[in-house]
């Protein structure tokens, strides 16, 4: 219950400095602006997903409550923390994001894995320094893991990004 509370509120006090857009004439100098910049929406999905550690893992699972797999996770964590529609499996979710260069990942985008020997059978968010959290499997729950060393090291195939 207390896990979920941070992201929650770290959400509700990021509303209160978006500027709104109005056609107020008599402030010219106040420009529309986009409710959350890229490196917000990053910032907002990182600390959702952190905030969901030790979740509990379920098959097909789209809600913490009842578990969470890794395409539920993402889709999940996507609706909540920056408002993004993504749907489908890893490989779904894969096509519909634009690559990114593995070294050129920031935190929020995605990170795709060779699980299954299949292309795009898992996948994660970048965190920053190296690391992702994941829905791995059936024995375990919502985790940081490593990009660099480890078994999810020698399986990384792509990252992608659902930010302009």
């Amino acid at each position: 219950m207390m896990r979920h509370a941070v992201p929650i509120l770290l959400l509700l006090l990021a509303g209160c400095g978006i500027i709104s857009q109005t056609k107020d004439s008599a402030s010219p100098a106040l420009q529309p602006q986009r409710a959350l910049a890229v490196p917000d929406m990053g910032n907002n999905i990182v600390l959702y997903a952190l905030g969901l550690i030790d979740s509990g893992y379920r098959y097909g699972g789209k809600n913490p409550a009842a578990g969470l797999d890794c395409s539920g996770m993402v889709s999940h964590i996507y609706e909540k923390a920056a408002g993004i529609r993504v749907t489908g499996s890893a490989a779904d979710i894969a096509r519909k994001g634009k690559p990114v260069e593995i070294s050129r990942v920031k935190p929020g985008d995605l990170v795709f894995f060779n699980t299954l020997n299949k292309p795009y059978s898992h996948v994660g968010i970048y965190i920053g320094d190296g690391r992702f959290v994941h829905a791995p499997n059936s024995h375990g729950k919502v985790r940081t893991e490593s990009l660099t060393q480890g078994w999810f090291a020698k399986r990384l195939e792509d990252a992608r990004t659902y930010f302009d």
